[in-house]
């Protein structure tokens, strides 16, 4: 038995917005990571089976859970406004995956903070791991890589709206995406040395900043001649 999908309204939300819960439901649904995995075949039938659907002319034997499925598929995939299909990385259902990768090279930054970061003297002579060192070290990259993509988060926007108004571009759309990673590659080329230049890569750092412990071994080891460390911040 066919079911009866006169009145079925696809982009009507399966569960209230007005709620927390009923959110919360709803971007777990088009975040599902598994759809990343969905073939290019098949993201192409949701979108033609919501089209469909909106005009109210589904193919015979059409069940709501399939229409449920594709309406998923296209919401993972195909921009709300635009209806054109994003890149898999700018997809919220590539968070999961994308954000284990971004969050697990981060998370190296942490032994940093717990063991501290190498100290040396003058001479190149280790003198111990501060911490403090560290959080400094890690604060200035951090500003370095936001002052890095900056620029291109913000203009490139803009300029990508300014330049799909045009007559030639609105031909080639196929050429849009392209175009911008092009554009953003012209705005790193002058941002990553700008960004990298910020502070310098050997920090110098009173010695009356670090832990006291290693303030002690210091001034025992050197007395109030050695006034500054230095350690390498990275990139």
């Amino acid at each position: 038995m066919e079911a009866d999908l006169s009145g079925f309204n696809i982009d009507a939300p399966r569960w209230d917005q007005r709620t927390f819960l009923g959110r919360v439901k709803h971007f777990l649904n088009i975040t599902d990571p598994r759809t990343v995995f969905v073939s290019e075949r098949e993201l192409d039938w949701a979108k033609v089976m919501v089209e469909k659907s909106r005009m109210g002319v589904v193919p015979p034997g059409t069940q709501v859970e399939q229409l449920l499925y594709a309406k998923k598929l296209y919401d993972s995939a195909f921009h709300p406004d635009t209806g054109e299909k994003m890149n898999v990385i700018g997809r919220m259902s590539f968070q999961l995956p994308g954000g284990m990768i971004i969050t697990g090279f981060m998370l190296q930054f942490y032994r940093e903070l717990i063991k501290g970061i190498c100290v040396k003297d003058r001479n190149e002579n280790e003198i111990g791991h501060s911490r403090r060192a560290a959080a400094i070290g890690i604060t200035q990259v951090v500003i370095s890589r936001i002052t890095m993509s900056a620029p291109g988060m913000i203009l490139l926007p803009v300029i990508m709206e300014r330049l799909e108004k045009l007559h030639f571009m609105q031909k080639v759309k196929v050429l849009h995406a392209p175009l911008q990673v092009m554009l953003s590659g012209c705005f790193l080329i002058f941002m990553v040395p700008v960004a990298c230049g910020l502070f310098p890569q050997k920090c110098e750092l009173p010695v009356s900043y670090l832990e006291p412990k290693l303030q002690d071994t210091i001034k025992a080891k050197y007395g109030e001649l050695e006034p500054y460390v230095y350690f390498n911040k990275g990139l």
